[in-house]
């Protein structure tokens, strides 16, 4: 079959004169079956349109949909040790990021940048879920803890976008140092009187909500997300019982007392302007310009 696959039918084709038909062309909605044109999918912000359903959204087009006018400085990627425990599952860890890295065309799974937001001056963290299940590992600990000390440094909020399956594996201990790490990040942050805004996406689970993902001033979360700790599969299987439904989505935690909003994701950028605005007790038509470096 592969055969067939690989050899036979790129030969016909090109005899034929035929052009491959990229397979990501159309996207099937998890919650009605539609069928949407990808194009049509990325100039809705990766929503839906006629369910509405929040689809995962690429770390880079989350940024430059959420800085005015897509425009902000790329906060650099921290060097930190590659593979320091020589790991192999299935598969070695160092092929696994390499893949990664080609496939996402980033080092690793956390992107963030200083920009402004409606006028509002702030440092963005996002994770990329398609690099290792956006895990948390040394690398993006290291861009975490560096993004809230440049917040210290411009004495401006931070807003951060979890998607993450948790604490990455392959990295052992050193992934679960990042949970205090970070934590400390954070606390730095409130001691400075400085606000940090936490944007639950879909998924956000594991040791990231275990840490910085649960110690937001105010956390937003998006229709529809997953939140929690442990997989539903895996609290049913220990409790030996069966959890109500929709256990562990926005709606459920906003209702329960978990998270304080949830947002639909067109009304982020203008909800963070607003909330910052009144924590920052700045005026409603506040316009603070921002030099960017880069």
């Amino acid at each position: 079959m592969n055969w067939i696959t690989n050899y036979v039918r790129p030969k016909i084709n090109s005899m034929l004169g035929r052009r491959e038909v990229p397979e990501n062309l159309w996207i099937k909605c998890p919650e009605t079956g539609e069928m949407v044109f990808h194009k049509d999918l990325e100039e809705n912000k990766w929503v839906i349109p006629a369910s509405g359903f929040h689809m995962k959204m690429p770390a880079k087009a989350r940024l430059a949909d959420l800085f005015d006018g897509g425009v902000y400085e790329n906060l650099p990627q921290p060097k930190v040790a590659q593979d320091p425990l020589k790991f192999r599952d299935s598969k070695k860890y160092a092929d696994r990021l390499k893949d990664s890295r080609t496939k996402t065309e980033q080092e690793d799974t956390i992107l963030a940048g200083l920009g402004q937001v409606k006028g509002v001056k702030l440092v963005a963290v996002v994770h990329e879920f398609n690099f290792i299940g956006g895990s948390l590992g040394m690398a993006a600990g290291e861009a975490i803890v560096k993004a809230a000390e440049r917040a210290l440094a411009e004495r401006c909020p931070l807003v951060i976008f979890p998607a993450s399956g948790g604490a990455r594996m392959q990295e052992g201990i050193l992934s679960l140092m990042q949970l205090p790490r970070t934590t400390v990040a954070i606390d730095m942050l409130k001691e400075a009187g400085l606000p940090y805004i936490v944007v639950l996406t879909n998924p956000t689970t594991g040791g990231v909500t275990a840490s910085y993902a649960m110690l937001g001033d105010v956390h937003i979360a998006e229709p529809g997300a997953e939140i929690g700790f442990a997989g539903k599969r895996v609290i049913e299987q220990t409790l030996r019982e069966k959890l109500p439904e929709g256990f562990q989505t926005s709606e459920y935690l906003l209702e329960h007392g978990m998270v304080d909003m949830v947002v639909k994701r067109h009304d982020i950028a203008q909800t963070l302007a607003t909330l910052l605005k009144i924590m920052l007790k700045q005026p409603a038509n506040a316009d603070q310009p921002l030099a960017l470096t880069a």
